[in-house]
C-alpha cells in the first residue's frame, strides 16, 4: 500500500478552511495532519473535507487554541490521545490507517518568547512536554508508527536562516535541540524528511513580521515527520509546499509532505 501523508499547522481550520480544501484538491494527500486548528471538534468545518473524500477524522480540538485533527481518506480509527506535561491542553491524537500503521499527531508548546525556564512559565511546560514524550516513548518503543507535527523545534544549524544568531532564540536553543533529539531517540525515530533532503537549508515556518517573507528568507523548518526503525525505509519523496506560504492569508506554516510504501 502506497500512500503520501502531509503535516500542516494550520492556524485556525475554520478561518482557513478554504485553504485546507485547495491543498485536498491540488495535492490529494492520503492522509492530512493538521495543528493549530483553534477550534472544537464540533465546530470545525469536518462536513466540507468528507465532501470531497476525507470523511475519516479523529481530532481533539479546544476553543481559541491548540487543536489537532487526522484527514484521511483511508478508513481509520482513533486510537489514543495523551496530555503529556499535564497542561490540559488538545496537543496529541493518534489514528491507525487499516494497514496497521499509526500516525501520533503533534502540536508541542511553541515556548514563549524568553528561553528561562525560570522567568518564562511557557518554556519550562515545553521542556516538560518534551520530556514526557521522551520517557512514553521509550516505555511504549513504537513500531509501524509515524510521528508527525508542528514540534516547533528547529534541530539542525541548517534548519534555520542563521545558526549563530538563533542559538538564544526559543526553537533553536540547544536545550530544546537536546530534548527533541532525546525523544526521537527514545523512540527509535528516524527524520525521514532529512532522511529524503539530507543536505541545504529547509525551512517550514516564516513568521508573519516578514513584509518580505520570501525575498528575506529567515524562515525555521519547526514541522516535521518522523517514522519508527522498522518502517522508515519505507518512505521516500518528502517535500515542503513553500508556495502555500505565499496564498491569501496564509498559516506561517507550509505543509510537509512524505510518501511511504507499506
Amino acid at each position: 500500500m502506497t500512500f503520501t501523508l502531509a503535516t500542516w499547522n494550520i492556524n485556525s481550520v475554520r478561518l482557513r478552511a478554504e485553504l485546507v480544501l485547495k491543498l485536498l484538491a491540488e495535492e490529494g494527500p492520503d492522509v492530512l495532519c493538521l495543528q493549530e486548528c483553534k477550534s472544537p471538534v464540533d465546530k470545525m468545518p469536518l462536513e466540507a473535507f468528507a465532501a470531497v473524500g476525507y470523511g475519516h477524522v479523529v481530532a481533539r480540538g479546544q476553543k481559541g487554541y491548540n487543536g489537532v485533527a487526522i484527514l484521511s481518506k483511508i478508513p481509520m480509527q482513533e486510537v489514543g490521545s495523551h496530555d503529556f506535561a499535564a497542561l490540559g491542553h488538545a496537543r496529541h491524537i493518534a489514528g491507525q490507517l487499516e494497514n496497521g500503521v499509526t500516525v501520533h499527531n503533534f502540536y508541542v508548546p511553541a515556548g514563549g518568547d524568553v528561553a528561562d525556564r525560570a522567568v518564562n512559565e511557557k518554556f519550562g511546560q515545553k521542556l516538560d512536554y518534551l520530556m514526557e514524550m521522551r520517557d512514553w516513548f521509550r516505555e511504549n518503543r513504537p513500531e509501524k508508527s509515524i510521528l508527525v507535527g508542528d514540534l516547533n523545534i528547529a534541530p539542525r544549524e541548517d534548519d534555520v536562516w542563521d545558526h549563530k544568531k538563533l542559538l538564544k532564540v526559543v526553537s533553536h536553543t540547544p536545550i530544546e535541540v537536546e530534548h527533541l533529539a532525546e525523544t526521537q531517540d527514545a523512540g527509535g525515530w528516524q527524520d525521514v524528511t532529512r532522511k529524503d533532503i539530507p543536505d541545504g537549508r529547509l525551512y517550514s515556518w516564516w513568521s508573519y513580521r516578514a513584509k518580505d517573507w520570501d525575498g528575506a528568507d529567515k524562515g525555521r523548518r519547526l514541522d516535521h515527520v518522523w517514522a519508527s526503525g522498522d518502517i522508515a525505509s519505507a518512505a521516500h519523496s518528502s517535500r515542503i509546499l513553500r508556495d502555500a506560504r505565499g496564498w491569501e492569508k496564509p498559516s506561517d506554516h507550509a505543509p510537509v509532505f512524505a510518501t511511504f510504501d507499506l
